[in-house]
């Protein structure tokens, strides 16, 4: 008889998986099966890392964040530098929600649906500007990309408060801040097409950030531990990074931060 697959090992297979669209429709699929309950869920198992994580192509290059190139709107090529940088972040990101939802063991079966469903979302977004990528002309891997935000989640891979604390919460709510003036830019320029995009994007990234902050607290409350000394204390323990406004509070807000939070952001 064969058997059932498992949620965070077929996650982790999705995460090694190096070629995109391969991964993208597995994360579909995988999200196809939980919700037909196709899939079983062990999350006291531990797992074991059978490959390069996170799987990449061979392109983009990942050069310093500084030599990533300038993004002028004045022309085709700016605008795509732009959209593949973006693209590159939701292929990041849906590594990220991978990662978060095999790595961890112990947590509820809600926190595994959580990162799941963040997953899907997230290859969503990737396959959204790659398609538009290829209406400009180019595909994803045709630019140079930066590795800041794995970065951190390789930093916080032995923790799964950090990862909450530190990936979530501090390095994707800055999207909510930068996505506005970025969907702004962009329509000016002419391009409705990735301002709409933009929309999706910024409407389902308050939800990952929600969650990453619903996740973070139930960690700090099942550890006795104060939700903003222990934000605090992460901050400086892992390095990351400072936080600079404009900060968009009204997307911050409803993605879980407390107003004792964002009055340190006004």
């Amino acid at each position: 008889m064969q058997s059932v697959p498992e949620l965070r090992a077929a996650a982790l297979a999705c995460l090694i998986e190096t070629d995109p669209q391969r991964k993208t429709a597995g994360v579909a699929a995988l999200a196809q099966a939980f919700a037909a309950g196709a899939i079983t869920l062990d999350n006291a198992a531990m797992l074991d890392e059978t490959g390069a994580i996170p799987g990449r192509p061979a392109r983009p290059e990942l050069v310093p964040p500084r030599l990533v190139g300038r993004r002028s709107m004045a022309s085709v090529e700016g605008r795509a530098m732009l959209v593949h940088a973006l693209a590159h972040i939701e292929f990041n990101a849906m590594n990220l929600a991978l990662d978060a939802l095999w790595r961890f063991p112990g947590m509820p079966a809600a926190y595994y649906a959580d990162w799941l469903q963040v997953s899907q979302e997230e290859a969503y977004h990737f396959s959204l500007l790659a398609q538009h990528l290829t209406t400009l002309g180019y595909a994803y891997g045709d630019f140079a990309g930066h590795d800041s935000l794995w970065e951190m989640v390789e930093k916080t891979k032995g923790d799964g408060l950090a990862r909450m604390a530190l990936v979530p919460r501090t390095l994707e709510a800055r999207g909510l801040d930068a996505i506005p003036p970025l969907r702004a830019k962009l329509a000016q320029a002419g391009d409705a097409a990735v301002a709409a995009i933009l929309d999706i994007i910024l409407r389902d990234e308050v939800g990952h950030v929600e969650i990453g902050n619903r996740w973070y607290g139930f960690l700090c409350q099942a550890r006795g531990l104060p939700l903003r000394a222990t934000y605090d204390e992460l901050v400086l323990r892992y390095k990351a990074p400072v936080l600079k406004g404009p900060f968009n509070l009204e997307a911050r807000r409803r993605a879980g931060f407390t107003e004792e939070e964002l009055a340190r952001f006004a």
